[in-house]
């Protein structure tokens, strides 16, 4: 069930922050969900702390993402009357000039909600101007295609003719309703109309928008499978002797990903991916599922789990690459030679 009230937005970021100190590796991840929950929740300082929390030195693990936390929590600041501080961090993050498109994303678009259109479009062109390579310009990364689209939405409030970058804004987009039309400024006086016809033209453009984001924003992630190396493997086992049925003998674990993959890449399954498990880690996977480790069943959930955060590596290796194994060999004379 999804969180839908304050009270559930407070209850899952809760819930986040427990998971967070039984996964550590994943404390970052698990911290950030918690933060957005707050906001929605209305609990913008409670989200600010969370922010503090991952960007002090006294971390137990330095964040690696920390232009991205300060993104978001200058955004959140401002929300909640501290324009003065948002204000700062927000020219902290331009001049460090990330790589990462995401942050300017964030300080663009929080100075756009603010009425802050012609920073806005300065901080969208001079995102696009870094990030945007040669290679881009027939076909943008999704992760970049959110800037070119802000970009053409603050330049069309702005009434700004239309330029390259524009152009490529309108060619990339696969909405069914030109960008023109969505990021029309005369748009918001058609939401106030009580002409039936009007308000189900414009939730049309709104459902268009909204499905252009989402595909812009996607991370599809890999069908991935578990990998144990041995030595987690051995201490898994150690652990809860019940899974030896599931692995018996490492030789024998390591074989059967491969042969799986195989299979999957055969059957035409795109996408596929290996991801490495700890016990540790497991374990408070477990523990946030109110399950035991001993329980078969959640392992696949737990590549699944890991893949969804980015832990997966794409598979099949190059043949000149080392294996996935980590035998320290090149996959074509490990597990990439012909099996039969």
């Amino acid at each position: 069930m999804r969180p839908d009230t304050p009270a559930d937005h407070i209850a899952e970021a809760e819930r986040l922050e427990r998971t967070a100190g039984l996964y550590p590796e994943d404390a970052e991840q698990l911290l950030l969900q918690a933060a957005a929950h707050l906001e929605l929740a209305g609990e913008r300082d409670r989200a600010t702390t969370l922010y503090d929390r991952l960007l002090s030195p006294e971390a137990p693990h330095p964040a690696s993402a920390p232009i991205l936390i300060r993104a978001l929590k200058a955004s959140n600041l401002w929300e909640y009357g501290h324009e003065a501080e948002a204000r700062a961090i927000i020219d902290g993050v331009r001049a460090a000039a990330p790589r990462d498109p995401a942050p300017w994303v964030i300080v663009a678009e929080s100075l756009e909600s603010h009425d802050e259109l012609t920073q806005a479009q300065e901080t969208f062109t001079e995102a696009v101007e870094r990030l945007l390579t040669e290679t881009d310009i027939n076909d943008p990364s999704y992760e970049k295609r959110p800037l070119l689209f802000g970009r053409h939405r603050v330049r069309r409030l702005l009434g700004a003719e239309h330029d390259s970058w524009d152009a490529l804004a309108d060619r990339v987009s696969t909405a069914p309703v030109p960008l023109d039309e969505l990021h029309d400024p005369k748009r918001i006086w058609s939401l106030g109309s009580q002409d039936p016809a009007e308000l189900r033209a414009e939730i049309s453009r709104i459902q268009a928008e909204l499905g252009s984001y989402r595909e812009a924003l996607s991370r599809p992630f890999p069908v991935a499978i578990l990998h144990w190396p041995s030595t987690e493997l051995e201490e898994l086992l150690t652990a809860y002797p019940s899974l030896e049925s599931e692995y018996p003998s490492h030789e024998a674990h390591l074989s059967t990903i491969e042969s799986s993959l195989r299979e999957l890449a055969a059957s035409g399954t795109p996408n596929l991916g290996i991801v490495t498990g700890t016990v540790p880690s497991y374990e408070a996977f477990a523990a946030s599922e109110g399950s035991t480790p001993a329980d078969v069943s959640l392992l696949p959930q737990y590549a699944t789990t890991l893949a969804a955060r980015g832990r997966a590596v794409g598979w099949p290796p190059r043949g000149d690459e080392g294996c996935w194994c980590g035998s320290g060999t090149t996959y074509s004379e490990c597990h990439g030679t012909d099996q039969t």
